[in-house]
């Protein structure tokens, strides 16, 4: 038995652990940066099999890190496990039942996501004790990927600094090592002051910040004809200044996510809109001031680890479904249209799959239609070469952040995905533990890349975490 075919024997000997973690999260959603439950769970879970532990890394309380070994390379295996708003679901079933309580869930499978970068974590660390090889193996818990930016804290609280690779995944509709492309993002609140006054007797006394918001988005939407195809601008109303119309609203307050492929262009459409807000402030007679609450850079890819991933996947081949697993996909396809199910296969450069889960891997040359969107991943793969792979774990065509997801989050095709993630990324790292010469040039990979664009972190210096209460037991 080779090193490869060991260490997946590995995986499956831990499964049914991984996969009792991921449903655990999966049962108790929790938002960015509030993963209390989650954390301990992981952190549970580090100590029984061995980790040495660093708790609330980066000073943050729903962060850790693991670690094993000694000596040798630095392996670290990435792992998530936030949950989003609205999207609270029952499991297994193929309808809209959303579950009584808060209305989170977990519509992006981070629950399977940071349950099998843990179990690859596990298996390297077995085998490095089994075998007498040197190396390091770390599993970094990542609270607040949904909008919260912790991996972003966490670089520049230098917790990368000594890592020689990091590796991630993603749950997805097909297997595939992914084209590291994503999008700069920054999220900015903007908050008018004004002048109340009764709106009906003497409107005159008034500065309406309401207006001034919404001149603002007017004026950020004209700027769309005028900004690259390919960034993104969107935003979500905090405050609206009351529900009483006979007041002048004196406060309002609106979050704008203003994404760009790069740093460089992010920065320049950030100054343009920060423009169209004084602007609104000057038309209004209010005042206006801007907060950045978080950041991320676009995604940085490395060649040499892709190619070495893709090496990983077509030995391993795709996921191992069965005919329970595409009953209850089909099931869920029934619920999404033709457009969802087309839009999935050109994202990824495929003709129509033929069943409702993709059990093949993609050729790494492959090229669709880019439709992006933003993770702290990015900050990540600046500071050391990183990869990422997507695997199948839901049916084909199911959007992002839905809640199709959840209800297929504790499904035959989620464990299966997140054990077949396990072995694809541990494979990835153990070749580049045996092959010093895949590190290097993973590294000089990145220096390139580098040399061209150095990176500048995108968060501002004194912003800090937006940490949250810890729950009362």
């Amino acid at each position: 038995m080779d090193a490869t075919a060991r260490v997946w024997t590995l995986v499956d000997e831990k499964r049914s652990l991984f996969e009792a973690l991921s449903d655990r999260v999966w049962e108790t959603p929790e938002l960015a940066y509030g993963e209390y439950r989650s954390c301990l769970e992981h952190r549970k879970m580090l100590d029984a099999q061995g980790f040495r532990i660093t708790e609330e890394a980066a000073g943050i309380p729903t962060a850790l890190v693991g670690e094993a070994g000694a000596g040798g390379p630095v392996i670290a295996f990435l792992g998530e496990y936030d949950a989003l708003p609205g999207l609270s679901q029952a499991a297994g079933v193929a309808e809209p039942r959303p579950l009584p309580g808060d209305g989170y869930g977990h519509g992006c499978g981070h629950n399977m996501l940071g349950s099998a970068a843990l179990l690859a974590a596990t298996a390297m660390k077995d085998y490095l004790e089994s075998q007498g090889v040197p190396g390091r193996v770390r599993y970094y818990g990542c609270p607040a990927e949904e909008g919260g930016a912790a991996k972003t804290f966490m670089v520049r609280a230098g917790l990368f600094d000594d890592v020689d690779i990091a590796i991630s995944w993603h749950p997805a509709s097909f297997t595939r090592v992914d084209e590291a492309l994503s999008l700069a993002n920054t999220r900015l609140d903007f908050h008018f002051e004004g002048r109340a006054a009764h709106a009906a007797a003497a409107p005159h006394l008034g500065r309406s910040a309401l207006d001034a918001v919404e001149l603002m988005n007017v004026g950020v939407n004209y700027m769309r004809e005028h900004m690259p195809s390919s960034a993104r601008i969107h935003y979500a109303m905090l405050d609206a200044g009351g529900i009483a119309p006979n007041v002048v609203q004196a406060s309002a307050k609106v979050r704008y996510a203003i994404r760009a492929r790069d740093l460089a262009g992010m920065r320049a459409l950030i100054e343009r809109v920060e423009k169209i807000a004084q602007g609104a402030a000057l038309m209004t007679e209010t005042r206006v001031a801007s907060k950045v609450v978080s950041a991320v850079s676009n995604l940085l890819g490395n060649t040499p680890l892709e190619r070495a991933m893709q090496h990983c996947l077509e030995r391993l081949g795709g996921v191992p479904f069965d005919e329970e697993d595409y009953d209850f996909a089909a099931q869920i396809q029934a619920t999404l249209t033709a457009t969802d199910i087309d839009n999935d296969h050109a994202r990824v450069g495929l003709a129509p799959w033929p069943r409702a889960l993709h059990d093949g891997v993609v050729a790494l040359d492959a090229r669709g239609e880019p439709m992006i969107g933003s993770t702290d991943l990015g900050d990540v793969s600046w500071a050391v070469p990183t990869v990422q792979a997507r695997i199948a774990t839901h049916a084909i065509g199911t959007p992002g952040h839905s809640w199709q997801i959840t209800a297929q989050g504790q499904a035959g095709a989620a464990h299966k995905g997140l054990v077949h993630a396990a072995k694809a990324m541990v494979a990835t790292g153990l070749a580049a533990l045996l092959d010093p010469s895949l590190i290097e040039a993973a590294k000089e990979d990145h220096a390139a890349r580098l040399a061209r664009t150095p990176y500048a972190s995108p968060l501002p210096a004194e912003l800090k975490p937006p940490i949250q209460p810890r729950p009362a037991e």
